[in-house]
């Protein structure tokens, strides 16, 4: 009988792989009618589509001309409503043009689910009146999120901390930056708070709290050399950033010479984001496949999810010295079966000078053995060459670097392993050259 059983699981398989299918077409010819509409119409200039009505409780309107002024469209998925069902994330691509410079592609995210969305939209309502439904305008101007007026000169740590992962232990410095880099504003470039009209303070403040990922895109630019994809713009609770290229999981079984380049490159994101010039070490809490995307043309490596990324201050945790600030932190290593797992102590990232998280989130999650994503394992750099699997020194760098036998061993393993991969893309480019 148990002979049967993978022949009877292949023919469930293929039943419900053909009732998905007759199910998309009945609900394609169910909304015939709606479908020639949604190519036709252009959402992005609805005011209510883009939740424009909400505001101050949104992201921003720097963009609005440019999504009234039909500027920005979806792409043709995008346009369709029903498959919205799939789109959990709330992510769509899109074109937006310019008279002189043409059409060019753009990402949309409404930063966060439609529950997500709809608990803040409680939350702001609740804190107002008690009650889950209010008039959610009025409401704002009753909430913490109106509490700075013009009165408040400065965003202060003690108002937010904790707010999210960006300000789980801000510094007065980042709050500062945060404010000066605001992009929803026509006068950025201050870091006085009260410089900000009563609406673009509020827009700013419900953005700390909901999802920083946009201030974390204004604070560290993409064109000063951060590695996250550039802000463009909001409109109500869309927000664009600029298209970088497909997602890192779509090289996971590219040439191996790719792999070991893209490899090399996201330690270097590790390094950077851990010790640069600026004394801000933004750790990734949220590491994955989906979370980095590569350029099609320069084949660079950017962060395109930076909602999961806390800031710490390392001018101030040398100035404060709390407990054991000069002992190394080590991230400890945790087996898993979900992907995609870190283990980390926010408390230890805040009040620590030298720590390896960054290391170990690339290591375990990208690039190791230890890596399981949409149900592969090896990582990144899986399958290498026989000469260098015969070599042992890559496996043995990658497995210090994730799950580290010496004290301190992952600091070293990760400063090998980049110099390792650095040696290994050199090589392949003489030899392509060749």
């Amino acid at each position: 009988m148990l002979r049967f059983l993978p022949l009877k699981l292949g023919r469930l398989y293929r039943c419900l792989k053909l009732l998905l299918v007759v199910g998309l077409f009945v609900i394609l010819l169910m909304n015939t009618h709606n479908l020639f509409a949604s190519f036709q119409k252009n959402e992005l200039t609805d005011r209510r589509f883009i939740n424009l009505n909400k505001c101050p409780a949104c992201f921003g309107t720097s963009w609005c001309r440019k999504f009234m002024n039909g500027q920005v469209s979806f792409e043709t998925w995008g346009r369709l409503r029903f498959l919205d069902v799939f789109n959990v994330k709330n992510v769509y691509f899109a074109q937006y043009g310019e008279p002189r410079e043409g059409t060019r592609r753009v990402v949309l995210k409404r930063l966060g689910s439609n529950q997500e969305l709809a608990d803040i939209d409680q939350k702001i309502c609740k804190r107002a009146t008690g009650r889950p439904r209010c008039d959610l305008i009025q409401a704002m101007y009753k909430t913490e999120f109106a509490r700075l007026n013009g009165d408040v000169r400065l965003l202060t740590p003690e108002v937010v901390e904790g707010w999210s992962d960006l300000v789980h232990c801000p510094s007065q410095r980042l709050l500062d930056r945060v404010v000066r880099r605001y992009a929803e504003t026509k006068d950025s470039g201050s870091f006085l708070l009260k410089n900000l009209k009563d609406t673009e303070r509020m827009q700013l403040l419900m953005t700390l709290a909901f999802n920083p990922e946009p201030l974390v895109l204004q604070s560290f630019p993409s064109d000063e050399g951060w590695p996250f994809a550039k802000y463009l713009g909001a409109c109500g609770r869309m927000v664009a950033v600029n298209y970088v290229g497909e997602e890192l999981w779509s090289f996971y079984n590219a040439p191996w010479e790719k792999r070991v380049d893209l490899a090399r490159q996201l330690m270097d994101i590790a390094e950077q984001l851990t010790n640069n010039d600026f004394e801000f070490a933004l750790y990734l809490l949220d590491v994955s496949f989906d979370n980095f995307a590569v350029g099609p043309r320069d084949g660079k490596v950017i962060v395109v999810d930076a909602e999961n990324v806390l800031v710490a201050d390392k001018r101030l945790i040398k100035q404060n010295k709390p407990e054991s600030y000069d002992v190394w932190y080590e991230s400890r290593f945790e087996e898993c079966d979900k992907e995609a797992c870190l283990s980390f102590s926010k408390e230890s990232l805040c009040s620590r000078v030298t720590v390896d998280h960054n290391y170990y989130a690339v290591c375990q999650n990208l690039l190791s053995r230890y890596a399981t994503w949409r149900g592969t394992t090896g990582g990144l750099l899986h399958d290498p060459p026989a000469h260098i699997a015969k070599d042992g020194q890559l496996e043995a760098l990658l497995d210090e670097c994730t799950n580290p036998k010496k004290r301190y061993g992952r600091f070293q393993a990760a400063k090998e392993l980049r110099e390792y991969l650095t040696q290994l893309a050199a090589a392949s480019s003489s030899a392509t050259a060749r």
